[in-house]
């Protein structure tokens, strides 16, 4: 394929950070597909619109999800990229890779494929970017057969589950997310690779309220660590914080004089609810009104650790902007153990009555949250059995009606209308 002039891109070359302009280059004088690539974006640029084509189903046999096709929609002009589909892999849980398997995934791609690669997409799949149609089905043998990987989700369906680095690597995780996340990626192929939903729906799954993967902002079930007893305090530690003995935030900030630490104004004024302060040289605090911040442990992780009975906080229904804008999830369970021992079975149970109503009751291209949204917070609640409380709110009240169900109203709604008027007659 002849290369093409590219003005507009070559400025991107220009700039102190490392260009993907430049890396195709360099990947077309292997693959020229790549020429064509270069090409038909120098187009979109000067044409202002995308020259991908909408429409187009295509897949391997058996599967609805993890081929997400792709033609151009001037195949004349650059006939590298007729078809460029990109293939969703599912990574390993925390994405933990040997250079032997990661050496083996770039062999095969660029067999079957162009060679460039994503790692990762925003759900966390190994993306392969640009494929034809004619190589889907041995590229998926190649993949399944000799390296024992499958495809990820896409379309409609469950999405490829995605974790945090959890117990093997974060002394704050409050509960195993690889096995969590492992678990259940192996429970729900089916939900993976054989689109049945309204939409897409996502799992993800933090070991701590630091949320390192980002489950509150992006999943429609966001399993995030947490503890119910007290923050765990080594006073001893607290002093050496102090007196300038260990460095705050482990050292993260160092490279700069930031001056002595202060613990009443990086910690204690910075609590969001209040609940810590100084008492005769110890810090004390008033765990009941925690939130799981994160922040004080964050400061001092050398002297506050979380609390020994683990578990998780479900949120629901967060997304980015589809129909209603984006909007993060919604805490519906303040706590659940979340353990192996029983297989997960509280939150597989939880996620599974989700679906038997999302699946009745959302519209096409819904997503739970917006179902959630359109029907409100007490229907849902009330759909998944759970008796509302505080921490459900989210502002307080400000209509002015209160809105019983008929089963709430002793006798019921049903009144005798001209027993009434008799007794409200003018």
């Amino acid at each position: 394929m002849a290369k093409h002039e590219t003005p507009l891109l070559d400025q991107l070359e220009s700039g102190p950070w490392p260009s993907f302009v430049t890396d195709l280059k360099r990947q077309a004088e292997k693959k020229p597909e790549c020429w064509d690539i270069l090409g038909q974006l120098e187009l979109s640029y000067k044409d202002r619109i995308t020259h991908w084509k909408h429409g187009g189903i295509v897949g391997v046999f058996g599967y609805g999800g993890g081929i997400v096709g792709r033609y151009s929609d001037v195949p004349k002009q650059f006939p590298g990229v007729e078809h460029f589909h990109t293939v969703r892999v599912a990574q390993p849980a925390s994405k933990y890779y040997s250079t032997k398997h990661l050496r083996q995934m770039m062999d095969l791609w660029e067999k079957h494929g162009s060679g460039m690669t994503n790692f990762h997409g925003s759900t966390g799949d190994i993306i392969l970017l640009g494929t034809r149609t004619e190589h889907l089905e041995p590229l998926f043998w190649d993949l399944t057969h000799d390296m024992g990987q499958d495809l990820g989700g896409s379309g409609s369906n469950l999405r490829t589950p995605a974790n945090c680095l959890g117990q093997s690597r974060c002394e704050w995780s409050c509960y195993d997310t690889e096995e969590c996340c492992h678990q259940l990626t192996m429970r729900y192929q089916d939900e993976i690779h054989r689109p049945a939903f309204p939409y897409k729906f996502k799992f993800k799954f933090s070991g701590c309220p630091n949320d390192c993967v980002a489950a509150i902002a992006r999943s429609d079930v966001a399993v995030i660590g947490t503890w119910r007893d007290n923050i765990r305090i080594d006073q001893a530690a607290v002093k050496e914080y102090i007196a300038g003995n260990y460095p705050s935030n482990a050292g993260a900030h160092s490279g700069r004089d930031w001056g002595k630490f202060d613990i009443e104004k990086e910690v204690v004024a910075l609590c969001p609810t209040q609940c810590m302060w100084m008492e005769g040289g110890e810090l004390k605090i008033d765990d009941k009104e925690c939130t799981r911040c994160m922040h004080c442990i964050n400061v001092m992780p050398r002297a506050l650790r979380p609390g020994v009975d683990t578990g998780a906080t479900v949120c629901v229904g967060a997304k980015a902007p589809i129909l209603d804008g984006a909007q993060f999830a919604t805490m519906i369970l303040p706590f659940i153990k979340v353990s192996a021992d029983d297989e997960f079975a509280e939150l597989t149970e939880f996620i599974e009555k989700i679906w038997d109503w999302w699946m009745e009751v959302g519209k096409n291209r819904e997503r739970v949250g917006e179902t959630m949204q359109r029907v409100g917070l007490p229907t849902f609640l009330s759909v998944m059995g759970i008796e509302p409380i505080p921490q459900h709110v989210k502002e307080p009240r400000s209509n002015p009606y209160v809105f019983w169900r008929d089963e709430e109203v002793p006798g019921g709604f049903e009144r005798n209308v001209e027993e009434f008027r008799a007794r409200h007659a003018a």
